[in-house]
């Protein structure tokens, strides 16, 4: 075949690829410039919380996320904290069994949050009971009226499924700062962005409410370290409606090495293609009965991801004015506007002095995640997204 005609159709369902992906976040970008959030009244109810908090080699985080949460103005009878701490040291076991908490020791050979979630519901006491399961990360600072406006939320959202947005504690490195901009960008686009238009939001990895006997039925039902993308899916089957609450904060510290940051988007990379073939299967059936959050969903996943997106944009902006000019013109217009749609999803209060630097680095960062990619599929990590599923 000839070159020239391999080129073209090898440039051409790149950039159909690409483009799909770039106008679907352009949608929400844009829609996330709108308001349109759940009314929050007070709550009639003061539900009863269990706040469960997985803790892998966090030692240096973990026990001020502890002192944020027990320092809740929420009466402290209806809410219990479980702390899952998994290959951490004994000094810092020793000082979380000082605070009135529930603190499990796992050690697990794999470890994984999905198994610290599971390993904490068999061992919650069978006479305790709870209306909603709070999941925290180890790293999580939270404000004192925190629990009062979730369960203020949960009950204006008459759902069983709400996340809170989670922010940036610290943007010290070029890194962190990316990181926060990244996170906010999902907040924008696949939260903020999706409520508005009437869809369900996306989860995030800590800040979720459930209703616990959901929860405590589903959880069991996780394989893969992709957990949180497992019961997003699992709610939306059920067409179960999940909720953003864009003003309800949980703090979070931020990753504040570029190494560190490629891994990251690596990791999110491969369990996007994981969840795509756990759920492809429910598609057709979604389409067919006008389910649309998870037909969304699932689409979400086949469109590629946003580090291999700005990947490709980057590799072909580079590589093609030196075989045929021509045919990159499309391709700087593409990273273009999608830049631009990026820099709407980013709130102002990160739009400082450091902005346009940290930001026109983000494409940067995005190639050699895409390089990671290839090198995680081999590793430890990439061995354990992609094994098979349990029978």
């Amino acid at each position: 075949m000839d070159f020239w005609l391999i080129l073209y159709i090898v440039d051409w369902f790149f950039f159909i690829i690409v483009a799909g992906t770039v106008l679907y976040l352009g949608i929400f970008s844009i829609a996330s410039l709108f308001s349109r959030t759940t009314h929050i009244t007070e709550a009639k109810i003061k539900r009863r919380f269990i706040i469960l908090i997985p803790a892998h080699e966090q030692d240096h985080v973990i026990e001020q996320t502890v002192l944020s949460i027990l320092a809740q103005s929420y009466p402290q009878r209806l809410f219990d904290v479980t702390v899952i701490s998994d290959h951490q040291s004994e000094i810092t076991n020793m000082r979380l069994a000082q605070y009135p908490i529930t603190l499990l020791t796992p050690n697990f050979a794999e470890s994984s949050k999905a198994k610290s979630l599971q390993y904490a519901i068999l061992n919650l006491p069978e006479f305790k009971i709870y209306d909603v399961a709070m999941i925290l990360d180890a790293n999580n600072i939270v404000d004192q009226n925190f629990l009062t406006r979730m369960n203020d939320a949960y009950e204006s959202a008459a759902t069983k499924a709400i996340q809170a947005h989670t922010v940036s504690r610290n943007r010290d490195t070029a890194a962190a700062r990316m990181d926060a901009i990244f996170e906010e960008i999902n907040n924008a686009i696949f939260r903020k962005g999706h409520i508005n238009l009437g869809l369900s939001a996306s989860l995030a990895d800590s800040g979720t409410a459930f209703e616990f006997k959901w929860f405590k039925d589903n959880i069991m039902r996780t394989k893969s370290s992709a957990e949180v993308k497992e019961l997003e899916a699992m709610l939306l089957r059920h067409q179960i409606y999940i909720d953003y609450f864009h003003d309800i904060l949980i703090y979070g510290e931020k990753i504040r090495t570029t190494e560190k940051l490629n891994l990251q988007h690596g990791r999110w990379a491969l369990k996007q293609f994981q969840n795509l073939l756990r759920n492809i299967r429910y598609l057709p059936g979604a389409i067919l009965n006008k389910q649309r959050d998870l037909a969304d969903k699932i689409i979400q996943w086949i469109l590629i991801p946003r580090t291999m997106m700005v990947g490709v944009i980057m590799l072909m902006s580079l590589i093609l004015p030196f075989i045929y000019f021509s045919l990159v013109i499309k391709w700087w217009f593409l990273g273009a506007i999608c830049l631009f749609f990026f820099a709407l999803a980013t709130p102002d209060y990160l739009v400082d002095e450091m902005w346009d630097k940290t930001f026109l680095r983000s494409p940067l960062v995005s190639f050699w995640a895409l390089l990671n990619i290839r090198f995680l599929s081999n590793t430890k990590l990439g061995k354990l997204i992609f094994r098979k599923r349990n029978k």
